[in-house]
């Protein structure tokens, strides 16, 4: 019998495996088993870690720009000649099909790549002679310790949307990976060390609640950036604030997309299954609602159903697999739950994804694609955030009515329109009460240079991640009004101080 692997922290530049009291189970998705073991830290091992990171974060925050930099272009060639290696180790852990967990790293490189114009960013205000020969001027300077959260469902893109600008900004890092596919997170922190990193600057605990509640009470975690489930990121802003951190919690979402009557219906449904269906619905920028305007329902429904049949879906290492498993027994069953409870409030399946060929074990987790019409707001397929393979039809009598639908969303994190009418388009976008909008683009998640982030109940905070607002989330900004006097500088004054 194979020995099964275990997974430790990395707290000072290398592994450590502490007293490993607990341990939670890693398994592969598409067979069932159970791969690895995680050790999951108690609260004395989050403070070796929090510890480590202050004494590292002493003289990081007093290293050059140049320097930070260095690392940073370092760490991208190391992270870009190593991506195949990091997107199998996506692969084996999520269950996400390889060219999705490839896709999935290259967006975290371009985090890195916006991070390693640190120099640039970093750049403050200066204005002479604000008074006389007095000048005034802004620096942009680290907070301390950082705590990151970040979820199963992109345990490569996530970390790096956050840990590359925290370093970049002086900070040192203590990075808590979901518990369900632990291995990216060590694997990227080998490629810090490897890159010349400082011991300490980057600490991988890993583990549950018990790991993420000290990272949120601890005095010297100066900030916590998060994304999860609209619930726990309420949870992790409100606990955080509560102890004076900085906290950025990014929760979930149920995005729409919009197809109005002179799209190109086609295209719209290509767009539905690839956004609906991609990482088996694992994903915060999923469409997992159609808001069909009428009269395209019917039309549009046919075109989607007539998709989805010819989806492969199977073990994501196999070279043809579209779909890979869901993560868990336990995250399967839950979303399954919700093609009964559909059919019970009276919604119409279209397609059962229980019924769909599955090319993998059969112990697996599988759920295959799943289609919803003639949803209605109040069903719990369309109220709640399933994160899954499950697809819901609404149909609107009108535009006004499909933003209406949309603007009373309890979320508002990514949403799509789908017409070849420019002013409709244009009008969507200034109308809808949403972070993030595609137009004829079913998943807009912004580039680098931009920022992420939602509105409402899709984030907690007042920063996005990554981009400008990443930069300005990792740093604080401090005003220095400074006077060099000279020989003429007039004497002694004991009136008040006037710009003049």
């Amino acid at each position: 019998m194979t020995e099964i692997s275990r997974i430790t922290h990395w707290i000072g530049g290398k592994p450590w495996s502490g007293t490993a009291q607990r341990h939670g189970e890693v398994f592969d998705p598409a067979t069932g088993s159970v791969a690895s073991y995680v050790d999951f830290a108690a609260e004395s091992e989050v403070d070796l870690a929090v510890e480590t990171a202050r004494a590292a974060w002493r003289s990081w925050r007093g290293a050059s720009l140049t320097a930070r930099a260095n690392v940073l272009f370092s760490f991208r060639e190391l992270l870009n000649s190593r991506k195949s290696e990091l997107a199998a180790i996506v692969t084996a852990e999520h269950g996400k099909v390889l060219s999705d967990a490839a896709g999935e790293v290259q967006r975290a490189l371009e985090a890195v790549e916006f991070a390693c114009g640190i120099p640039q960013l970093l750049k403050g205000g200066f204005s002479e002679n604000a008074s006389t020969r007095v000048d005034v001027y802004s620096i942009q300077q680290s907070l301390g310790v950082v705590g990151v959260i970040s979820p199963f469902n992109f345990p490569a893109m996530v970390p790096l949307w956050f840990v590359p600008n925290a370093i970049a900004c002086g900070n040192a890092v203590v990075l808590k990976p979901s518990e369900k596919d632990p291995s990216a997170a060590n694997f990227i922190a080998e490629l810090w060390a490897e890159a010349g990193l400082p011991e300490g600057v980057l600490n991988v605990v890993h583990g549950d609640k018990v790991a993420v509640d000290r990272l949120l009470e601890h005095p010297e975690v100066k900030a916590i950036s998060f994304v999860g489930s609209t619930p726990i990121a309420k949870y992790v802003y409100e606990r955080g604030t509560a102890s004076g951190k900085r906290v950025q919690a990014l929760g979930g979402a149920k995005n729409h997309m919009v197809v109005l009557p002179d799209a190109d219906l086609d295209l719209a449904a290509d767009a539905a299954v690839s956004a609906g269906f991609g990482s088996a619905g694992e994903r915060c920028m999923a469409v997992s609602v159609v808001v069909a305007v009428d009269p395209v329902g019917d039309e549009l429904v046919a075109k989607i159903a007539q998709r989805m049949p010819g989806l492969k879906v199977g073990d994501g290492r196999q070279a043809d697999s579209e779909m890979g498993p869901l993560v868990t027994a336990v995250h399967r069953d839950k979303v399954a739950s919700y093609l009964d409870s559909g059919v019970a409030e009276g919604a119409e399946l279209v397609v059962d994804g229980r019924a769909h060929p599955i090319n993998g074990g059969e112990q697996g987790f599988w759920l295959g694609p799943t289609l919803f019409d003639r949803v209605r707001p109040e069903m719990s397929v369309y109220t709640d955030e399933i994160f899954g393979p499950v697809l819901s039809v609404l149909r609107c009598p009108s535009y006004d009515a499909a933003v209406e639908l949309v603007n009373a969303n309890r979320y508002g994190n990514g949403t799509a329109i789908f017409t070849n009418d420019g002013g409709a388009a244009r009008r969507y976008q200034n109308e809808i009460e949403v972070g993030m909008v595609g137009v004829n683009v079913p998943i807009p998640v912004p580039v680098s240079y931009y920022s992420f982030g939602g509105w409402k109940d899709s984030l907690f905070g007042d920063s996005h991640a990554y981009g400008p607002e990443g930069v300005h989330f990792f740093t604080r900004t401090k005003v220095v009004t400074s006077r060099w006097l000279d020989p003429s500088h007039g004497g002694i004054n004991l009136g008040f101080p006037q710009n003049t």
